[in-house]
């Protein structure tokens, strides 16, 4: 019994950090779209500043929001019920908008420059931020041709995932790094009279939706990295695997595999501990029979 409330308790503290980390997220997004509709004159789509303004509420959406949600689908108790398969292209999914997002983004940012005859590409936020994009498109490729499309042996998978989990981790704390260069920049540039260093409220503003951004992705790194948040074996990989995937192979990757064990021993040693650790929603069980 005491085990089981154990498990409850762990649930509940993971479904408050959820929804604070949402709430964040949401916040994020609105304090974006204060900023631009009460400070910056609103959104359109004709080469005025107010075509670049879509780029940080396009961005604080997709490129951080709606990538920090997809980081951590797999994390959601209640789709442990759900096929991989299915999980696998909500994340795609999600990933793919975010992508979509972040390239409309930046080309309200390129228009914008060239109909006022601004330079392109010469700040580090610049420098930053494309190679971001570029290595995002990257990891979205890369996970559709090997995790998502049945073709990929299993060790490839099994040697894959730590890289992309890597990756993925680092390439969304690079974006809000880059994010928090980019409204720096942006209010040096834009607060003339008074100037920034007068703290208007719109520095006071924006400030806040930098510190924001820091807490929403502290939140979504720490709930994609506590271990025994993961995502249980499942028991029916042989039905919901690609054609020509063992269980096992499913099993090693639906941990967030930790790279210094990609010894096969370990990694069924990883498994084992984190299946103890995992929690048992249902008596019909998650668990896969090694």
């Amino acid at each position: 019994a005491a085990h089981g409330a154990r498990k409850m308790e762990d649930y509940g503290r993971f479904l408050a950090l959820l929804a604070s980390t949402l709430l964040v997220g949401f916040l994020s997004v609105i304090l974006s779209l204060v900023w631009v509709f009460h400070y910056r004159e609103g959104l359109s789509w004709d080469g005025s500043p107010r075509e670049f303004n879509w780029h940080p509420v396009l961005i604080i959406t997709g490129f951080v929001f709606i990538q920090g949600i997809a980081i951590i689908v797999y994390r959601l108790p209640w789709t442990w019920k759900c096929s991989k398969l299915l999980m696998k292209f909500i994340h795609a999914g999600l990933n793919t908008i975010a992508m979509i997002l972040a390239i409309v983004s930046m080309v309200a940012v390129f228009d914008f420059h060239n109909a006022k005859n601004i330079p392109n590409m010469y700040s580090l936020h610049s420098w930053i931020g494309l190679t971001a994009v570029i290595f995002y498109s990257l990891q979205l490729f890369l996970g559709f041709a090997v995790f998502l499309l049945p073709f990929a042996p299993v060790h490839l998978r099994v040697a894959l995932m730590p890289i992309h989990v890597y990756s993925g981790l680092t390439i969304f704390a690079t974006v809000i790094a880059t994010a928090l260069m980019g409204i720096t920049e942006k209010l040096i540039f834009a607060l003339k009279n008074p100037a920034y260093s007068a703290s208007p409220p719109e520095a006071t503003l924006v400030n806040c939706l930098g510190l924001l951004l820091v807490i929403f992705g502290s939140l979504i790194l720490w709930m994609a990295s506590r271990p025994h948040w993961k995502r249980p074996p499942a028991e029916n990989a042989k039905i919901l695997s690609p054609i020509g995937a063992t269980p096992e192979g499913t099993e090693v990757e639906s941990t967030m595999t930790n790279s210094s064990n990609a010894d096969k021993s370990d990694l069924r040693g990883n498994t084992e501990a984190a299946r103890k650790q995992n929690i048992k929603f249902d008596e019909a069980g998650q668990r896969s029979t090694m």
